[in-house]
């Protein structure tokens, strides 16, 4: 069992968190948490189902009307509080998250900081939520819009960011003024509870912020047919995501979908090789691999390949791999040992078609969830990896002669949610960024992320933005008024 040592030590819960109340299964049911670096128990959580969801939802209900009237400075207010804890409690919170989810830990506080920047954000965004006055047809009618919040909304969520991509909902959708019952990752559940344990310090009423965890299939179900959710947001497989969209057109649920991704990644020959890898290290190996706006497929100009190719070399060898929680590790296990499979079933798929290992390609030899951090040259366009979403420290290059092949190649797939392109040329720059079909483009940088920018993606990456203004509209109603003399 791995000891969870916190300053704060009501913080780590092992209990759902509904209306209020902290509280069991109805039968007592628990599934246990483990950390990947170990392997080792953390402790336990609730294994909820359809009966305990619904009870979240009926008290997201009932919190509704309280929650909607109040004004959105009181609205603001309560979200500063809860980020201002987040803040106080960066170090308990990130130590958790390493625990529970293995990223090293100063990336872990990092994403403690990124999360309570959503919380920042829409408190602000709150006394925003502007509407229109429109010139009339006719003499003596008046035309407004007002915006409204949706209603009770539901939040699913992955665990590769187990804190930020909760308050990337949570924070949008308690500023418009509807409430949120969250389903947290199983694998990640303590970050999720810690989070409810300070909005309730915070003073969010009881019923606005609720947690639950358990079946994904129970939980997902009893919330797609229930009337009462009006909004579900989700980020996890394209997969999950297409089967969450077609359960919630049964009660015309407006949704949410932040999915898989294949995120290309173009050096072209008037780039700065230096920031090219600066950005290729950031974009590429950021919590292992492990993020949906990872790079999936380096797409390397033939002139400049050997010259990047030896410098992206020296900087992966230059990382640490251990444990998340010792001092200088850049890269950590995998979240569990599918996780680690998936990645050597791509490696070995694409040397099965030509590629060439130019460091790493190997499990680690901590054993468990670690491999190490591979860099493959040569790669075909045929290789599974340029199909499907890696997840891990795999980095593989694929050559590419002219600027339209290399489009050609970065466009080749179902997905688009991020993309990324070094290059010197402003006239190039705005052409291959105009050009790329993905909902988000970094032009020389490779960390996009942030609070005041729409995040989400096209094609099969999904539907709808997170972060910026743009956020809070997903959980705002449009209201025409037509008033008559």
């Amino acid at each position: 069992m791995t000891m969870v040592s916190l300053t704060d030590n009501g913080l780590f819960r092992q209990q759902c968190y509904i209306n209020g109340q902290w509280c069991d299964a109805d039968d007592g049911a628990t599934f246990a948490v483990d950390n990947p670096a170990s392997g080792e128990d953390i402790g336990t959580s609730p294994r909820m189902g359809e009966t305990e969801t619904r009870r979240a939802i009926d008290a997201a209900h009932q919190a509704f009307p309280g929650w909607r009237d109040k004004t959105a400075a009181e609205r603001a207010n309560l979200l500063m509080a809860w980020h201002d804890l987040m803040i106080e409690h960066q170090d308990d919170l990130g130590r958790l998250m390493t625990l529970e989810q293995g990223k090293p830990l100063p990336e872990a506080k990092g994403e403690i900081a990124y999360s309570a920047s959503f919380l920042k954000w829409f408190a602000e965004e709150a006394r925003r939520a502007y509407g229109d006055t429109i010139p009339a047809s006719k003499p003596g009618q008046q035309i407004v819009v007002i915006k409204q919040p949706i209603g009770v909304t539901a939040a699913i969520t992955p665990w590769n960011f187990p804190s930020s991509m909760i308050t990337r909902k949570a924070g949008a959708a308690l500023a418009a003024g509807c409430t949120m019952v969250v389903k947290p990752a199983s694998a990640t559940p303590y970050s999720a509870l810690a989070l409810a344990e300070l909005a309730a310090r915070a003073g969010i009423p009881a019923g606005v912020f609720n947690v639950i965890t358990g079946s994904a299939s129970a939980i997902s179900t009893a919330i797609t047919d229930s009337p009462i959710v009006r909004k579900l947001s989700f980020t996890g497989s394209t997969e999950v995501g297409s089967q969450l969209m077609a359960q919630c057109a049964k009660h015309i649920q407006k949704v949410s979908l932040e999915l898989g991704g294949n995120a290309p990644f173009l050096v072209f020959d008037d780039a700065n090789l230096d920031k090219a890898v600066e950005g290729a290290m950031a974009s590429k190996f950021r919590n292992t691999g492990q993020t949906c706006v990872c790079v999936n497929r380096f797409l390397v100009q033939e002139s400049i390949h050997d010259a990047f190719v030896e410098k992206f070399k020296v900087a992966i060898e230059a990382m640490k791999v251990g444990d998340g929680f010792d001092e200088g590790v850049s890269q950590a296990a995998l979240i569990n040992r599918g996780a680690s499979d998936k990645v050597m079933e791509h490696l070995e798929d694409a040397l099965s078609k030509g590629a060439k290992v130019i460091t790493g390609g190997q499990r680690h030899e901590r054993g468990g969830n670690y491999v190490q951090p591979t860099l493959i040259t040569n790669v075909s366009t045929d290789a599974q990896l340029c199909q499907d979403e890696t997840f891990g420290p795999l980095a593989a290059i694929i050559p590419f002669k002219t600027e339209e092949e290399a489009l050609h190649i970065a466009n080749d797939t179902p997905y688009g949610l991020a993309a990324y392109f070094y290059s010197d040329n402003i006239h190039r720059c705005w052409r291959v960024a105009e050009a790329l079909e993905s909902g988000m483009v970094g032009v020389n940088e490779g960390l996009i992320s942030n609070a005041t920018a729409p995040f989400g993606g096209v094609k099969e990456s999904g539907l709808g933005r997170e972060g910026s203004h743009q956020g809070m509209e997903e959980y705002l109603e449009t209201k025409y008024l037509c008033m008559g003399s």
